[in-house]
């Protein structure tokens, strides 16, 4: 079992940085790839980004790319996901998610969610 509690969120001009972090329960930390998903207001919920479990690998939607870095400390069980040159497209819930093992951008194959931190982009 693995718990998943974000932080960071807020409201942030656009052009401004916010860094999400993500911390997880867990002895197994290091075998989970961690994903960010986020799911804007009547929108389904979608793929930002992904890291491999020691790290060295990351994955961005091309929307983000360039602009967001996702990183992962596993001695403190934690991810997070900088967000730079912001858009109010960006607004969405964000959400931080455990897969054990294996790479995926499909949120289905997630098994661990964390609650949620609403990330809001003003224009």
């Amino acid at each position: 079992q693995v718990q998943l509690v974000e932080n960071g969120g807020g409201l942030v001009q656009a052009g401004g940085s916010l860094r999400l972090s993500c911390a997880a329960s867990g002895r197994t930390f290091s075998s989970y790839y961690m994903g960010w998903f986020r799911q804007a207001p009547g929108k389904e919920r979608e793929f930002v980004a992904a890291v491999s479990g020691g790290g060295g690998s990351t994955y961005y939607a091309d929307s983000v790319k360039g602009r967001f870095t996702m990183s992962r400390d596993n001695a403190k069980n934690t991810v997070y996901l900088q967000m730079n040159s912001l858009k109010p497209e960006d607004t969405a819930v964000y959400y931080c998610a455990a897969r054990f093992n294996y790479y995926s951008r499909d949120a289905r194959n997630y098994d661990y969610w964390g609650q949620g931190t609403q990330v809001t982009v003003s224009s």
